[in-house]
This record gives C-alpha cells, sequence and structure tokens, in this order.
C-alpha cells in the first residue's frame, strides 16, 4: 500500500470556494498524472512515494484552491490509485472539496479514484501507525462506545497501551485516525459524538472494527424525515414553537453553503400571536412548496411566533433556486415576506436548534 498525505492548517481564506483555482488544478493534474503514475508504480514500499518536488507541487496547487485543504494519495492490490482531497472533517471545507470532486474531467485518468472526504478503509486497522517517533500497533486499539439514540450519535473513548506513553494531542490523532479508517470521513461526522481518549481500557471496549455496526443500528430508525418540535419564548415574552429537521447532516448536503432564511407574517393569530386559520392553512401550504423543492433548497428549521414564521434553508448559492424562492415570497398574500440569505458552510444558523 502507499499513502501520501498533505497536511496543512494555516490562516482561513475569507472566500467559500475557488473555482479558478480549481480548474487550474485539473489542467496541471493532466499534465502531472504520467509522473505521478510513474512515480507509483517504481515504489518499492519503503515509504517514500512521491518524489518531493511532486508532493510539494501537489500540495501548493491544494493549497491554491484552499489552504486548509488536506491531500493524499493511497491504493491498494487489485485496486487503482486514489486521490484524497479533504476538509479534514471541518464544515466549512466540506463544499470546496465536493466542487474539487465535482469538477473532475473525464481525462483526469480512467485506473483513478477520486474522492472528496476520507474513505473507509478496514484494512488499516490491523496496521501500524507512525505518529512522531512512535509506533502504534493498531491491532491492540479498543473503542468505548455509548451509543445515544435521541441524539443520533455514538460517543467514543479510544484505548491504546500505548496512550500511556505520549501526549494527549497524539492519543487523539491516533483516535482520529481510527475513526476514518473505521467509518470514512463523512459518517463520522455524521453519527459520532463526543471523542475521548483513556489510559485504562474502557468497560465493553471493542475493536475500531465493530464501530460500523454500532453506528448502523443508531442510524436504523432515522431512514426517513422526521422533524422535532419545541416551543421557546419570542423576545416580546411570547410563546414560540420551533420545528427541526432531524438528524440532519452536513454531509448529505455538500453544496449547500449559503443559509436563507424566509420571513413570512400571518395576519391570523390566537391571543398569544400564534398563526389560527385561515393562515395555519396558508402557512402549511407554503411549506409545502418548500419541501417540494427537494435537495435545490433544504428546509432545515421552522420558527414561529410573534406574527412571524421564518423557514431556514440551506442552497448551493450558484443555485438559481434563490430566485425561486424569492418568487415564492412574493407570492405570499398576508404581508410582505422577507428573504435574506448569508453565507454559512458551517450551518451555525441551527446550532441553537440541534439537540
Amino acid at each position: 500500500m502507499f499513502r501520501v498525505m498533505g497536511l496543512f492548517r494555516r490562516p482561513r481564506d475569507a472566500s467559500a470556494s475557488a473555482p479558478p483555482a480549481i480548474s487550474e488544478f485539473w489542467e496541471w493534474w493532466a499534465q502531472a498524472r504520467p509522473t505521478i503514475e510513474a512515480a507509483l508504480a517504481a515504489d518499492d514500499g519503503d515509504g517514500d512515494g512521491l518524489p518531493t518536488d511532486v508532493v510539494d507541487e501537489l500540495t501548493l496547487r491544494i493549497r491554491k484552491i484552499h489552504p486548509e485543504l488536506q491531500w493524499e494519495i493511497g491504493g491498494a492490490e487489485g485496486r487503482g490509485p486514489s486521490l484524497t482531497v479533504s476538509g479534514g472533517g471541518d464544515p466549512e471545507l466540506r463544499g470546496i472539496a465536493e466542487r474539487w470532486h465535482r469538477a473532475v474531467p473525464r481525462s483526469a485518468g480512467a485506473d483513478w479514484r477520486f474522492y472528496p472526504a476520507r474513505q473507509p478503509d478496514p484494512e488499516m486497522l490491523a496496521q501500524q501507525l507512525v505518529l512522531g517517533d512512535h509506533e502504534f500497533d493498531l491491532e491492540y486499539a479498543r473503542f468505548g462506545m455509548r451509543a445515544d439514540q435521541q441524539r443520533a450519535r455514538v460517543d467514543i473513548t479510544a484505548y491504546h497501551p500505548d496512550f500511556l506513553f505520549v501526549s494527549e494531542e497524539q492519543r487523539l490523532q491516533v483516535a482520529l485516525h481510527l475513526l476514518d479508517w473505521a467509518l470514512g470521513e463523512d459518517d463520522v461526522a455524521r453519527w459520532v459524538g463526543a471523542v475521548a481518549t483513556a489510559e485504562e481500557a474502557p468497560i465493553d471496549a471493542l475493536p475500531p472494527s465493530l464501530l460500523a455496526s454500532v453506528v448502523e443500528q443508531v442510524a436504523e430508525p432515522f431512514g426517513d424525515t422526521t422533524w422535532l418540535t419545541g416551543e421557546g419564548r419570542t423576545p416580546r415574552g411570547h410563546p414560540s414553537r420551533i420545528g427541526i429537521r432531524f438528524p440532519l447532516h452536513r454531509q448529505d448536503h455538500p453544496l449547500s453553503d449559503l443559509h436563507v432564511a424566509i420571513s413570512v407574517p400571518y395576519q391570523h393569530s390566537n391571543p398569544d400571536r400564534l398563526p389560527v386559520e385561515p393562515s395555519a392553512s396558508a402557512l402549511r401550504k407554503f411549506e409545502k412548496r418548500l419541501v417540494a423543492l427537494g435537495e435545490r433548497a433544504v428546509l432545515a428549521a421552522v420558527q414561529t411566533g410573534d406574527g412571524l414564521r421564518v423557514f431556514h434553508l440551506y442552497a448551493d448559492p450558484a443555485s438559481p433556486v434563490i430566485s425561486d424562492l424569492d418568487q415564492l415570497a412574493a407570492s405570499w398574500s398576508e404581508g410582505k415576506a422577507k428573504v435574506a440569505s448569508v453565507p454559512d458552510p458551517s450551518w451555525s444558523a441551527l446550532a441553537p436548534y440541534r439537540p
């Protein structure tokens, strides 16, 4: 197996994406691929991998797309080589990696596989992992797993006998490598909650290879869309109602970097300023039209109170669906509906509503 990885952390670029750098990357790749393939074919398995100048140039090209993207080239006997460009689990970078992936040209190489996030690699769970000057035999790694059905998450406590001899930073690096290899980067983000490490094996600890089965059990009840509801208070002290789609995963909508809030006033309400007929039916019809947009604009949360219902959606900023939302808002007959949008690649606007 060969695996060459680049890990870089630099000050965050304000740009959400860099289309010119992506197209430039693929133009360069067409020229550089024969050299890369020749180097991989000549690799004798001693870990040297690609020549330094090729690594440096590949790193530079990836950094031009975004300075915090990570990359790795991998492959195994019986499979063609792969190139992964990853945001390292950072939701703000997931859309950029996806745009890079969707721009793969046909000329990129028929034998190559390209990924915008790290894929599961269970074979690695039984290998040696070298971090700094320490080598971990991963066959001795164990996970304590606590499934939380209400949050649809699995909290992890990672253990390895060698954790006694290394720093907490190295322990977490081992844990994160194991999680990526057991589930793949996107499923880690979807289903894994808190991650901790331990110097003693947790009770009922299991090999990391069994994590996928635990996650499958946690995920099984959520095959269909579910809405959670709650109550609160508006700034004026009146009751408010909140609904949020659950579970809602950023990784399932990687291009949806734009938060769109549609504020819809209603004329008919009870003494608590919550909607009653005929406004209640009109709001339901309006919501159905939003849901009908499907993946073009993902309805994530609904907030109601003080004579106003706010629909929170996420959309691809490059999509024409934004004009459709403007037209839909203009069709509302019980007052002036307002549409406001702001870049929010990490989906931070939903943080107050998440379980």
